[in-house]
């Protein structure tokens, strides 16, 4: 698959299971990708109700705080529920509705390893669906909107677990400070989340050995979900 060029015009798509996904799994990125200017939306497919810290709704008042933060816009789609999450041609055709409306780029979902929680890898799998079905012009459900084919699928990992072996990541260069700073806000909005563990340092702890391994001081990784293309060995 061939890089979409980076415009404002092209907005980043990121899904996520639940309220805080997005911002643990790729928040650096995110906030790396507003910071320079591309318009960023947010679906959540869940308001996180069969956690075991937070009700429903400071669930979603720290999803919309954490989003602000970001720079990014956000909405809420019911699909299942928290931890019901089951894979269905009607929920892809819901996600393929969004991607067919927003017009993204670049997509991000997580990862489809099954080693998670089960509604992780779930929407990873309806979103790649839905990225498939979005592009196509006959499906009865989608006619109202135009076709769209994206630039890139890219899945993000919430845990290390999340990762796929044998898929070298693309690592997503997030040290500078303002970078960081904003991410690491963004994942402090979810308070109620920090009862059980610190998930804050346990991802700034990620993301400081993803750098290392590449020399630099903090990264993310993401997982391309077809092979990428470019028109020359220089970046």
């Amino acid at each position: 698959m061939k890089p979409t060029p980076k415009s404002k015009n092209s907005p980043l798509l990121a899904f996520g299971a639940h309220p805080d996904d997005i911002e643990f799994g790729c928040g650096g990125v995110i906030a790396r990708e507003t910071r320079a200017g591309r318009a960023a939306h947010f679906v959540v497919c869940s308001r996180g109700e069969a956690g075991t810290s937070g009700t429903p709704q400071q669930r979603v008042a720290e999803a919309e705080r954490a989003a602000k933060i970001l720079g990014a816009t956000l909405e809420f789609l019911e699909l299942d529920g928290d931890a019901h999450l089951e894979l269905r041609a009607a929920h892809a055709i819901k996600l393929a509705r969004i991607i067919r409306r927003v017009r993204p780029a670049v997509v991000l979902a997580p990862t489809v390893e099954p080693n998670q929680h089960p509604d992780h890898w779930r929407l990873g799998q309806l979103v790649r669906d839905a990225s498939r079905l979005a592009r196509y012009g006959g499906v009865g459900e989608l006619r109202k909107l135009a076709p769209h084919t994206i630039g890139q699928l890219f899945f993000y990992a919430v845990t290390p677990d999340a990762e796929p072996s044998g898929t070298l990541p693309v690592l997503i260069d997030i040290s500078p400070s303002e970078i960081m700073k904003t991410w690491t806000a963004a994942m402090e909005a979810h308070a109620s989340q920090m009862k059980t563990r610190d998930y804050v340092e346990f991802q700034l702890a990620r993301a400081k050995v993803q750098g290392m391994s590449a020399g630099i001081k903090f990264a993310q990784p993401l997982f391309p979900n077809a092979t990428m293309v470019f028109d020359s060995v220089t970046l």
